[in-house]
């Protein structure tokens, strides 16, 4: 029997999986394309994944990649204020990938549209499309992200966040009106939605949790190589370095906790482990005992070798892909509350969670000093957050009623 049509479209790149959004987009596009013939339109914003374009056709039976540029893109969103729109639809409007949407569903006969990232629903968010079934995965609550900015800046950027906060509010709104399906990374990030929507829209919104490779993310393996020595004693952060959410973790934590975490035991190392590092988090590398990698080929040996894992996010949204992963490689984690919504853990010898600087540090010492057992860790995620069971409503929301 020939599987169903659908048309998937993403804000990013969804291959390689080697950061938060796509590691979720991959991992669905995996799940679609297990019941349909996939249409897949995004966009290429590193030059680095242009490698990976080819690979797409393991899931996809068409796939259009369109490049782009932050900088073009940011002029693109400056127009917003021209419009009263929020930045977020110009910066991520394309005449090319419209196009191409619109012929894709002119000439296949598809049904069912998923819309990963609310800057993507643009594309199909058009009267002609209505009778198409529409999934749309918010992931986050991104006007609410914006608020969270706008709370911690001053001045101009003030403006601007708050702005782009209030407008995209909006935008989601219509979205969830016009969308059969509304889906959030977290219980916590859909019940937060509830509360910004009507009342009758409030069964639409429903989470899609996270899920982790437990595979691949297995401590028995053996031990990738790594760009780095990995032969004195550290602890690690992993993440995109170019977010700032993680940006503002990193310095915080090098900034309150590392200083008294040194102090004790001046041969550690701090690495921060990721892609892309902005100039606030190169300039990090001159404090001592911190370790800045860049872009890595495996995350996983930097992990393995860790003492432990540090999650110290004040700003985040949904679940933590880098929280699961390192649980699922059975290691420690000390973390904030930010760090660890949606995941609902116990309360372990495992699992250490505080927003305090003094007690953050506190936990890491207590590790240092004692390590402990952590066999709980690997099999709490593997009997809570694999892919195959976290996707598994995805099949319902994606049949009609």
């Amino acid at each position: 029997m020939a599987k169903s049509k659908i048309l998937y479209l993403c804000h990013r790149i969804p291959y390689p999986p080697n950061k938060g959004d796509k590691i979720r987009s991959f991992n669905l596009l995996k799940a679609l394309s297990e019941q349909y013939e996939v249409h897949l339109g995004c966009f290429v914003d590193d030059d680095f994944d242009y490698q990976y374009v080819d690979k797409l056709a393991q899931w996809c039976v068409e796939y259009k990649c369109r490049p782009q540029k932050k900088w073009r893109a940011k002029l693109k969103g400056l127009t917003a204020f021209l419009t009263g729109q929020p930045i977020t639809i110009p910066y991520y409007s394309d005449v090319q990938l419209q196009r191409w949407v619109d012929h894709t569903l002119e000439n296949y006969q598809i049904e069912t549209v998923v819309v990963f990232s609310s800057s993507m629903a643009q594309f199909v968010d058009k009267p002609q499309y209505s009778k198409l079934h529409r999934v749309i995965d918010f992931v986050d609550v991104d006007s609410d992200k914006w608020r969270q900015y706008a709370d911690n800046h001053g001045g101009l950027m003030r403006w601007v966040y708050q702005r782009e906060h209030q407008l995209l509010q909006k935008v989601e709104q219509q979205y969830c009106e016009r969308f059969d399906h509304s889906l959030f990374v977290s219980p916590d990030e859909a019940a937060l939605f509830r509360t910004l929507m009507p009342a009758a829209l409030t069964p639409k919104i429903q989470p899609l949790l996270n899920g982790v490779d437990v595979q691949f993310f297995d401590p028995a393996l053996p031990a990738a190589a790594a760009e780095f020595e990995l032969d004195k004693p550290y602890i690690v952060f992993t993440g995109a370095m170019d977010y700032w959410a993680n940006v503002d973790a990193v310095r915080w934590f090098a900034e309150q906790v590392w200083p008294g975490i040194l102090q004790q035991h001046p041969q550690l190392h701090f690495m921060i482990v990721g892609g892309n590092p902005s100039a606030e988090v190169k300039e990090l590398a001159k404090l001592a005992g911190i370790v800045v990698t860049g872009r890595v080929e495996d995350v996983r040996p930097y992990i393995q070798h860790a003492l432990l894992v540090v999650a110290p996010l004040r700003i985040a949204r949904g679940i933590q892909n880098k929280v699961l992963e390192a649980m699922a490689m059975n290691k420690v984690v000390v973390a904030t509350a930010m760090a660890m919504e949606g995941i609902n853990a116990p309360q372990s010898a495992w699992l250490c969670q505080t927003d305090a600087a003094a007690e953050f540090t506190g936990h890491c010492l207590d590790v240092l000093a004692e390590p402990v057992a952590t066999i709980g860790a690997r099999q709490w995620i593997i009997e809570n957050f694999t892919w195959a069971a976290t996707l598994e409503p995805l099949k319902q929301w994606m049949r009609r009623n």
